[in-house]
C-alpha cells in the first residue's frame, strides 16, 4: 500500500464534487440504482475516487440486486480497512480506503463465494480504470 494521504477537510472539499464529499468523507451514502456503476460489467480496476488507491478488481464484482456495485472481495488484503458503524441504530462494518480512510460503503457476511462477504461500495466513491 502507498503512502498514507491526509488532507484538511478544505482540500478535500476543494478536491472532490459536493456528493463525493458528502460519501467519501462525510459517510454518507448515495441512493440504490443511482450510482455509476451499480450494473456495469466492464473489466478492470476500481479505484478509490478520493485518493486513486486500486481497490477492487471488476472479476470480484457480482449484481447482488442491491442497487450499489458489489465485490466479493477487495483486490488485496491492505486495499481497504474496516471500523464498526453504529449509525442509525444498526451495528455494521464500514469499509474505508486504507490509504486516504475514505468512506467505501459496508461489508456484510451475506455474499457469494468463495468469501461470502458483500462489499457494497457506492458508485461515487470509485473510478473506473478500464481494462486495456
Amino acid at each position: 500500500m502507498s503512502e498514507k494521504i491526509e488532507k484538511t477537510e478544505a482540500e478535500w472539499r476543494a478536491q472532490l464534487s459536493a456528493e463525493q464529499y458528502r460519501v467519501l468523507r462525510e459517510h454518507g451514502t448515495e441512493p440504490a440504482f443511482s450510482g455509476a456503476y451499480f450494473d456495469t460489467k466492464a473489466p478492470g480496476r476500481y479505484r478509490c475516487a478520493a485518493c486513486g488507491a486500486e481497490l477492487f478488481d471488476a472479476e470480484h464484482k457480482f449484481d447482488s440486486g442491491t442497487g450499489w456495485p458489489s465485490f466479493f472481495a477487495p483486490l488485496n488484503e491492505s486495499a481497504v480497512e474496516t471500523d464498526t458503524d453504529t449509525s442509525y441504530g444498526m451495528r455494521r462494518t464500514e469499509v474505508h480506503c486504507a490509504r486516504c480512510h475514505s468512506h467505501l460503503g459496508h461489508v456484510f457476511p451475506d455474499g457469494p463465494r468463495p468469501t461470502g462477504l458483500r462489499y457494497c461500495i457506492n458508485s461515487v466513491s470509485l473510478e473506473l480504470e478500464p481494462k486495456a
